[in-house]
C-alpha cells in the first residue's frame, strides 16, 4: 500500500496523478511542506513523500521513475536505448523547465524577502521561452513526448507547461497547447486535480 504525502500544488502532483494512471489504491494525505507529518519522514520538509510500506522516497522523479518500473508502466524498459532517450527527455525538462520555475518561485514567495531577486525573472522567462520552442519540436505531430505511448515525461511536462501558465510564464505554442490540453483530459489528470486547485 502507498501513501502519498504533498499538497497538489507542488511537484506532488506528479506521483498523485501518476498513481491514478496506474490505477493503484493509495492513501493521500496532503501535507504542506514544512509540516509536522513531512518533516517526520523528510528532515528537508519538502514534498512529496512516498511512503512505500512505510519507507519514505523522496523527489518527484524518483518516485515516478519507480512507479514506472516497479509497475512496469509509463516507461521504456532499463537499460535500453529508448530509456536512455526517454531519460534525456526527463533531463532536459527538469533542468530547463522546472528548475527554472522553482527558481521563480523561490525569488517571489519562498526566499526570505531581503533574498529575493525579482528581477531575475525576466531572464528565466526567456529561459522557459527557449525550452518550450525544444519541447514542441520534440513532440512534433506525436501524441506524447516518445511517440505513441504517455510516459513519464509528459507527466513532468504536463505539470511544468501548467506551473508556468499559473506563474505567468510562457506556455509554448499551439502545439504544446494543444498537448496540455489532451493531457489535462485524460481521467487520471482529472482525479488529481480534484484533489485541490493546479
Amino acid at each position: 500500500m502507498y501513501t502519498l504525502i504533498g499538497i497538489p500544488q507542488s511537484r506532488a502532483f506528479r506521483p498523485l496523478w501518476m498513481l491514478h494512471e496506474l490505477g493503484l489504491e493509495f492513501e493521500y494525505r496532503a501535507e504542506a511542506p514544512q509540516s509536522d507529518p513531512v518533516l517526520r519522514h523528510n528532515p528537508l520538509g519538502k514534498v512529496p513523500v512516498l511512503l512505500v510500506d512505510e519507507t519514505p522516497l523522496t523527489d518527484s522523479t524518483a518516485i515516478l521513475m519507480y512507479l514506472a518500473d516497479r509497475h512496469d508502466a509509463f516507461t521504456r524498459p532499463a537499460g535500453t536505448l529508448d530509456r536512455a532517450r526517454q531519460d534525456g527527455v526527463t533531463h532536459f525538462l527538469l533542468d530547463e523547465l522546472d528548475a527554472a520555475l522553482w527558481t521563480a518561485a523561490r525569488h517571489s514567495f519562498i526566499l526570505p524577502e531581503e533574498r529575493r531577486v525579482p528581477a531575475i525573472k525576466d531572464s528565466l522567462k526567456w529561459e522557459v521561452e527557449r525550452a518550450l520552442t525544444r519541447l514542441s519540436e520534440r513532440l512534433g505531430a506525436h501524441p506524447f513526448l516518445m511517440g505513441d505511448d504517455m510516459t513519464v515525461p509528459d507527466i513532468i511536462a504536463g505539470h511544468c507547461l501548467g506551473w508556468a501558465e499559473v506563474a505567468g510564464f510562457p506556455t509554448g505554442d499551439a502545439n504544446l497547447s494543444s498537448y496540455l490540453e489532451r493531457l489535462r483530459d485524460r481521467p487520471a489528470y482529472c482525479k488529481a486535480a480534484e484533489a485541490g486547485e493546479v
